[in-house]
């Protein structure tokens, strides 16, 4: 039987996404939907047939489906909407990742090219480890984390839900960060981080809290 590939969201990210899956060589096809149709029905190689609207519609024609949004929170709430539809939701890794035999990835996750999970990590629902990241070994990352290009993270570090690791930041061993944090680009962070938090600097100073506005 054919298998077919769903990829919700058709900007830069979701472009990066296709391009894995091509490289994976499990589909027979990959198409996209995303708001800007009918305006926009191809990008690149591949075709946009709909709008978010359709992917209920779609269902019976795509056996999986990965969501390239690149919004934490709304990427996890289209996964969760699309395994209740009964969507397979693979994980979508380069074949130049490296993850452990001892690794768990949650289901949706995207793995970029020359990215490595070591022994023990756990990789949350719809994760994205994005290019050359590292992530240490026996770390968490909750649902819905992005860690960004270059990112590295040391051994035992925890991530919480939906926080963004800024490009070729770090984190060092046994730091927890919270859920919903935004750690800037090139940041170290050597202490633990409060949810809702932004994070810039070497070393990482928090400049904005959940209850304060931005600065």
């Amino acid at each position: 039987m054919n298998k077919k590939l769903l990829i919700i969201g058709a900007g830069g990210h979701g472009k990066v996404v296709a391009d894995i899956a091509c490289d994976m060589k499990v589909w027979d096809e990959v198409c996209f939907v995303d708001d800007q149709y009918p305006e926009m029905n191809r990008l690149g190689l591949w075709e946009v047939i709909g709008r978010l609207e359709d992917v209920c519609s779609l269902r019976n024609r795509f056996s999986d489906v990965v969501v390239a949004l690149g919004e934490n929170r709304l990427r996890v709430k289209w996964l969760k909407e699309c395994l209740d539809l009964g969507f397979e939701a693979p994980v979508i890794r380069h074949p130049s990742v490296a993850v452990s035999i001892m690794a768990k990835i949650g289901l949706g996750s995207v793995l970029v090219a020359k990215s490595a999970v070591n022994a023990d990590a756990v990789i949350g629902l719809g994760g994205i480890v994005n290019t050359g990241a590292t992530i240490g070994h026996d770390c968490k990352l909750a649902e819905g984390v992005h860690v960004a290009p270059g990112v590295n993270l040391a051994g035992a570090s925890e991530v919480g839900a939906y926080s963004w690791i800024g490009i070729g930041s770090r984190v060092l061993q046994k730091v927890m960060i919270g859920k919903d944090v935004m750690v800037g680009a090139g940041a170290v962070v050597i202490r633990d981080v409060p949810d809702g938090s932004t994070v810039v600097g070497v070393p990482g100073r928090v400049i904005r809290t959940a209850n304060e506005p931005d600065i």
